[in-house]
């Protein structure tokens, strides 16, 4: 059976992981009406589902704004699904060593089609320190994690990216400057610092997991408050720690260095 075929679709459910996905936004407002309106239902009908999610945990409503956020089953769900992953049940270990050693937070990151999906974390002990970036998915052009994924992962990316007739994503930067970086991190083998993509003060540090066939499977990456991130240290210190991490993660996916 195809399951992918729409005749087997229920609209319901559709509409119901729709909901889902708009309240895990929580930059949006989503109150009632505005998931109506998102989501083409009625009133009535986007508050059956509502009230069917709520009863089982997935979403909670905030009584003074009246708006919905995920709730515990959501994340309990998330939990039990990471859990199972093998890209993070063999990349934490090693995070937790450069955390520890570091004393910096530490992700394990996949790329989502043009996104950079931060996967994993395992967090310091430091006062200051950014948010916990865990769920959350920026554009590859943003951060260190992203610029080493495309870089390896794809020449037809940095072709791409060439032809100025293409229509740019919001916000990229110039192409041309954006491909020269890309072939820099790919000669140097896969090692991308970046400042201020995440946010104003932010710096991120990462390096390239692969596999056993080589192909690219995601980065280990540090992210830290730029006054931390001196350039001294970024080279002597975490940038060797972390190519040193990132062959061990990959040798568990049975990669071997040519």
């Amino acid at each position: 059976m195809n399951s992918g075929n729409p005749i087997y679709t229920v609209q319901a459910v559709n509409t119901a992981f729709d909901i889902l996905e708009l309240v895990s936004e929580q930059q949006m407002q989503t109150d009632l009406p505005h998931l109506a309106a998102k989501v083409g239902m009625t009133h009535n009908k986007v508050f059956r589902l509502l009230a069917t999610l709520s009863e089982r945990g997935f979403i909670e409503r905030d009584i003074v704004s009246g708006c919905y956020q995920l709730g515990y089953s959501s994340v309990s769900f998330a939990q039990k699904m990471l859990r199972n992953s093998s890209v993070i049940n063999l990349a934490h270990p090693v995070m937790e060593i450069l955390a520890r050693k570091h004393d910096e937070a530490v992700y394990m990151t996949v790329i989502k089609g043009d996104e950079v999906l931060f996967l994993d974390m395992v967090d310091c002990e430091q006062q200051i320190k950014a948010s916990s970036m865990v769920g959350n998915k920026f554009p590859f052009f943003t951060n260190a994690a992203g610029k080493v994924i495309k870089a390896l992962e794809s020449r037809e990316l940095i072709e791409r990216l060439l032809n100025k007739k293409q229509a740019r994503t919001k916000n990229m930067p110039d192409p041309a400057k954006l491909v020269s970086e890309l072939m820099e991190i790919r000669s140097n083998g896969g090692i991308a610092v970046d400042c201020n993509g995440l946010g104003d003060g932010i710096s991120s540090v990462a390096v390239a997991v692969k596999d056993y066939a080589g192909k690219v499977i995601g980065a280990i990456t540090l992210l830290a408050p730029s006054f931390r991130m001196v350039q001294e240290r970024i080279e002597d210190e975490i940038i060797p720690s972390l190519v040193e991490g990132a062959a061990l993660i990959s040798g568990k996916f049975g990669y071997t260095p040519a």
